[in-house]
């Protein structure tokens, strides 16, 4: 008797994946590393040689569900956002943007092109006392927190 390999059963499925084919997502958000604005550049100089938090590895542009993000901590829970003028008319998105964000157990900070550009050392003082206050509830898995009817 010959013994079957699961191989033989199923296919596997990511075998079957086009391995050329790049989500536009990750494509865009390695545009946007190659031509940040001036102040996502200012603010990534500073957070990398002047933010001194233990374990804070900041990530550019980073795809997180099906958002790109400027600035990304995953040790720390902290994303930050810099926003440009066209931000202000997008007040209902960005909102929607935050909670699912911060349903992932992230804190998000958010400042103005004018901040970063113009109060550098302010805006850090910001980033360092939010991270160090209080640290970033973890949320719970799927199906938990819900009250169960008795």
């Amino acid at each position: 008797m010959t013994q079957k390999r699961s191989s033989d059963i199923e296919p596997r499925i990511w075998t079957l994946r086009d391995r050329n084919v790049v989500p536009l997502n990750t494509s865009r958000a390695s545009a946007m590393r190659c031509d940040p604005t001036e102040a996502e550049r200012k603010l990534w100089w500073h957070l990398r040689h002047r933010l001194a938090l233990p374990n804070s590895h900041f990530r550019r542009q980073v795809h997180l569900g099906h958002y790109i993000v400027d600035f990304a901590c995953h040790h720390l829970r902290i994303i930050i956002e810099i926003d440009g003028g066209q931000h202000a008319d997008r007040i209902k998105g960005d909102a929607k943007r935050t909670r699912f964000l911060e349903s992932g157990g992230y804190r998000v900070l958010r400042f103005w092109n004018n901040d970063v550009l113009g109060n550098i050392d302010g805006m850090l003082e910001v980033i360092q006392s939010s991270v160090l206050a209080t640290p970033t509830p973890t949320p719970p898995h799927k199906g938990e927190g819900k009250e169960r009817a008795p």
